[in-house]
This record gives C-alpha cells, structure tokens and sequence, in this order.
C-alpha cells in the first residue's frame, strides 16, 4: 500500500494514514516503510472504529511503526520481526553508502583548508536567532569579520527555531548555520542525518564571530561533534523502592545504549545532559535496546522526568582541524 500521511503524536508515537493497494492488512502484522518498521499494534477506520483487518481501497489509520515515514512511501507487509529488520538494515546502509560518494559538506573546521585550495570564495551562511535585534547584531558582527580571500554570504537569516527546511537549503547552497539562542527542531535533526550539515549553536555573539575568524584564519580547535543514536520518548513515571524514579519509555528511533549520553528536552528544550546509568526491558539489565521497543532507564544525577520528555542519546567525537 501507500503512505497517505503521518505524524507524531504525543503518547501514541508514530501514526501514519495508510491506504492498502493489494492484499489484506492485518493488526499484528509487521510493515516496513522506507528504512523503518513496525509491527500494528491497532488501525482504525476512516470514523476512528478499531478494525482487525483492512484490504484494498480500505483507508486506515495506524500505530506501530517506530518512525514517522513520509507521504507518499509505499509500504510492504512481511512475515516475521526479523525479515522487516534485514530490509530496513539494507536501506540504511544504502543511504549511508549514498553520503560517501555525496558531495561533500563545508564545515568550519576543513574551510581554511578548502580556501588554501581556491575551492571556497564565499562562506554561505543560514542565520537563526530568538529575536530581530539579536539577528542583525550578529549579521552585522559576522560580515565584518576582515578577510580578503573568503565573504561571508547571508543566504538566509530569520528568527525562530531551525526547521527541516534550513536545513535542505543550507546542504543544497553549501552553508553552515549558525543557531543563536534557539534549538533545532526535530525534522531538522532528522533532515540533517541525511544531508551532514554543518549546524554551530551559540549563546554569546563573541563566540559565534571568533568562530568563524579562527577558522578563516585556520586555527579553530577541535570540535566535539555529537552523534546521534537514538530518540526516546518517556511515556510513565514510576518510583519503584529499590531503584528510585525510573522513566518506562518507548524508543522512537535508534538504539539506546547502557552509559551512553543523553540530552532530556522538555518542549524542545534541553532540561538536563548526562549519562544512562540503567537500561530495564521487564525487569532485566540490559546492554542496548532498539527501536520499536520499551524499556526502563534512569539518568544519573536526575529523576524530575515527565510524561512526554524526549531523552536523546548521543556519543562524541573530536573533529580535528583540517590543514
């Protein structure tokens, strides 16, 4: 069948409005769409009644899959948990395969090196911030940063959260963006595992410009750049007698790992930064839990959780400076 929409909804995760093309669809079934799947946990009809099965024609509505797919994706019914992973383990791969060969990304970090080349003329920027004044104090700053080799172009600057389509417009113009006081939405975040751009995050306009003019000038540090692993949602918060306040969660995307760190955003914000320090499924330890599955965890050094939290989980690395 096909994708008709989807969307993530608060306490039931992925829903996506199916439509069947060929065979018959039934609760319980596994379904792979693009490089996720799920096994129907229930589908309702176009009057939201609960129905069991649905065949061709039949426009339903879904819960299950543990990502939200895009309009306009065909899905397939598998026969068992195991085959739906291979597919979906395959189209990662190949999307990753894609990005080797893609054209590569500017960052901060290789633009000195690409200028000693003669291969950058202009660094293109997207500009985010909080507020206007903000905004033009930080355009201003940046394009008079002295440099007879590379300009600073503004492709885009405006207030608000970075979206999805910041990003697709900074990878298709080769530009950084730069985020003053705002956060990164989630479709962005999701948009830029797909196009590697570089996304710098401020808070102090000084550091934003002395960025940019180390690395014009070729002496920008390190950089700790944080790998996304996976996105979970808490849903209940129970307190148990020996292990204190424990978050039961669902795992949206990825895999989630024992001591792996985590950033907990709370409507999009960043509450609390710290590290798993235990992963349940039921009531055993375990190493890692994957998407579509539930678990338990506590974050070391908090318990203020709440239903809806969204806890994201990352490992670093250091990017060194490319001369």
């Amino acid at each position: 069948g096909i994708v008709v929409e989807a969307n993530l909804s608060q306490g039931k995760g992925a829903v996506s409005t199916l439509m069947v093309k060929s065979g018959t669809l039934k609760e319980g079934d596994f379904i792979v769409v693009g490089p996720y799947y799920g096994k129907i946990r229930a589908m309702m009809d176009d009057r939201g009644r609960a129905i069991k099965t649905a065949g061709p024609s039949m426009p339903l509505e879904m819960l299950g899959l543990s990502n939200v797919p895009d309009a306009g994706e065909l899905f397939y019914a598998v026969d068992t948990e195991k085959q739906a992973r291979e597919i979906t383990q395959r189209r990662l791969e190949q999307v990753k395969n894609k990005r080797l060969y893609a054209v590569p990304r500017i960052t901060l970090e290789d633009l000195h090196s690409q200028m000693q080349k003669g291969a950058i003329k202009e660094l293109n920027v997207v500009l985010k911030a909080d507020v206007q004044g903000s905004l033009e104090a930080l355009k201003d700053s940046l394009a008079k940063i002295p440099s007879d080799r590379v300009k600073v172009k503004f492709i885009h600057s405006a207030v608000g959260d970075v979206n999805a389509s910041d990003v697709v417009l900074a990878a298709a113009s080769q530009a950084i963006i730069i985020a003053f006081h705002v956060a990164v939405d989630d479709r962005a975040k999701e948009e830029n595992e797909r196009n590697l751009v570089d996304v710098r995050e401020y808070r102090i306009i000084y550091d934003a410009v002395n960025d940019v003019k180390k690395a014009l000038e070729g002496l920008l540090e390190a950089k700790i750049k944080k790998n996304f692993l996976s996105r979970i949602e808490i849903r209940e918060v129970f307190k148990l007698s020996k292990h204190g306040i424990v978050a039961g969660c669902y795992v949206q995307k990825g895999k989630v790992h024992r001591k792996a760190k985590v950033d907990v955003l709370r409507n999009g914000e960043i509450i609390f930064s710290g590290s798993v320090s235990s992963l349940k499924r039921f009531k055993d330890d375990v190493r890692d839990v994957s998407e579509g599955m539930e678990c338990g965890v506590t974050i070391e050094g908090f318990d203020k959780y709440q239903q809806g939290d969204i806890i994201e989980a990352y490992e670093t690395e250091s990017i060194a400076q490319k001369l």
